[in-house]
């Protein structure tokens, strides 16, 4: 029979597959939360230690890529840090206010003016907002592979063996 505890870990990390695809949901902390509550409820004992240290690596990398990846591909494209923090606090305003799409519009228009009037070179600015705009789709996709992966590898570890 599975118990409370047992359903809600499962449902953290159900719900960290779901919000990667949620702006502002945190799913690889979800995922975390997850497997750490049943390692804490199984008495440390499952996932055992080799599969709890790749689960944990797997949802640091969740984090970091959720953080992270749309800034480094915005620098990866050009702009600068300024830029790209102004970004983020654009992108995630318009979030709140419109919607993912007003992320992505905020976040495009954002870098290419900011870098436009930076370096007032059009191709260098849209090169600079595609790289941050794909690399944050692209943080999206590699978020909810990993939390999908982590809820796998926890399923078969705790379920099947």
């Amino acid at each position: 029979m599975v118990d409370a505890i047992t359903i809600l870990a499962l449902a953290l990390l159900v719900g960290g597959v779901v919000g990667t695809l949620v702006p502002l949901v945190p799913g690889g902390l979800l995922s975390l939360s997850g497997i750490c509550l049943y390692w804490w409820h199984s008495g440390f004992a499952e996932p055992g230690t080799i599969t709890l240290a790749v689960l944990t690596l797997l949802g640091l990398l969740t984090l970091f890529a959720e953080f992270f990846a749309g800034s480094l591909a915005a620098r990866a494209g050009g702009a600068s840090w300024t830029t790209t923090t102004i970004a983020a606090v654009v992108a995630i305003t318009l979030l709140l206010v419109v919607g993912p799409l007003g992320l992505l519009i905020g976040l495009f228009g954002t870098v290419f003016l900011l870098e436009y009037f930076r370096r007032g070179d059009a191709a260098h600015s849209t090169r600079s907002a595609l790289f941050a705009t794909v690399g944050t789709l692209a943080s999206t996709a590699i978020q909810a592979l990993l939390t999908a992966t982590i809820l796998f590898v926890f399923v078969l570890a705790v379920f099947a063996f």
